[in-house]
């Protein structure tokens, strides 16, 4: 028979009260009276049951993971990465975690399992009348891959301007001085960072970075390769270019194989995230890499924080690496 909370109080001599206030908030408890119960729930092979303890503090130890992206499934790649640190972390802990998409999450708005809900990581473009909600019911709340003005919420996001710095600078190493960049319309922020990072670094160096050098697409390879296509079929085409994403650099590589232009002696490629999408093309795209393991545990640690009544960094910066391939 299993042992019970009262089996406990019964050998350590102590109150069920004091028993149940031990392992919900063991800092309220005098040293030797906490001695006394984790003896005596040692002895036993006493576990507390996490339900009971939840229901006893009022509260339900689950945290939700919600991917705040257009189409969006829970297997999208980049969040998915995400997804994976942040279930390791929060395995580490006695908190459960519930994972969806923002889409999704709103279907079943107003659900049990919404209402129970103590604290969300948003990872992406997060709706501003979602976070509204979520603040508005005390629900702690923490950003990934994203900033949001206006609201005080602590955000973890990777180094966008360093990671384009290291992109751009590895073009201009290799010689390059013509370079062009294509950008996806996916998130703003991601969009935006990137987009004034690239303008940035160029101006720094000294390169031109006008209307011709910059083309946008929407976040998929054909319409990348579509815009790579206008772009490389000038007569003063760039040598190389930063796709500001994996997708888009996909498409310049495509774009470069119907034009018959080598890679990277012709044309130098280079994108952003290190998804799976770089050792699948070839030659094999040198990309930004995103540490996204880092990020979901930074996140974590993050709302546990909050949820614990304790404070965290209005932003933290998650660094950046390039990694180098045949591409340039």
């Amino acid at each position: 028979m299993n042992a019970t909370i009262y089996d406990v109080s019964r050998l350590s001599g102590v109150s069920i009260a004091t028993v149940s206030r031990t392992f919900a908030n063991p800092e309220r408890v005098r040293d030797a009276t906490r001695q006394k119960v984790f003896e005596a729930a040692e002895i036993l092979h006493y576990s507390p049951n996490a339900i009971a303890r939840a229901m006893a503090r009022q509260q339900t130890d689950k945290i939700a993971f919600l991917i705040c992206k257009k189409d969006a499934t829970i297997l999208d790649e980049f969040y998915a990465r995400i997804c994976e640190s942040i279930m390791r972390r929060t395995i580490q802990s006695d908190r459960q975690l519930v994972i969806s998409t923002a889409a999704d999450w709103v279907q079943v708005a107003g659900t049990a399992q919404n209402k129970q809900v103590e604290g969300v990581i948003l990872g992406g473009s997060a709706q501003a009348d979602m976070v509204s909600e979520f603040q508005g019911k005390q629900i702690a709340v923490v950003l990934v891959n994203n900033r949001m003005p206006g609201f005080d919420l602590p955000c973890v996001v990777s180094d966008e301007y360093g990671g384009v710095r290291l992109a751009v600078e590895h073009l201009i190493q290799r010689g390059h001085r013509d370079i062009a960049m294509i950008a996806g319309r996916f998130s703003p922020y991601i969009v935006g960072e990137r987009y004034n990072a690239f303008l940035q670094v160029m101006e720094e160096h000294g390169l031109e970075a006008g209307a011709r050098h910059v083309a946008m697409c929407d976040p998929t390879v054909e319409s990348a390769t579509q815009a790579a296509l206008e772009l490389l079929k000038r007569k003063d085409r760039p040598t190389a270019v930063f796709g500001a994403n994996d997708v888009a650099a996909a498409g310049v590589l495509k774009a470069a194989l119907r034009l018959g232009l080598k890679v990277p002696e012709d044309l130098a490629v280079v994108g952003f995230d290190d998804s799976t999408i770089c050792g699948m093309v070839e030659p094999e795209l040198t990309s930004v890499h995103i540490d996204c393991r880092r990020i979901g545990e930074v996140g974590v640690d993050c709302l546990h924080a909050l949820l614990n009544g304790e404070t965290c960094p209005p932003v933290t910066v998650i660094p950046a690496g390039l990694r180098v391939r045949g591409s340039s």
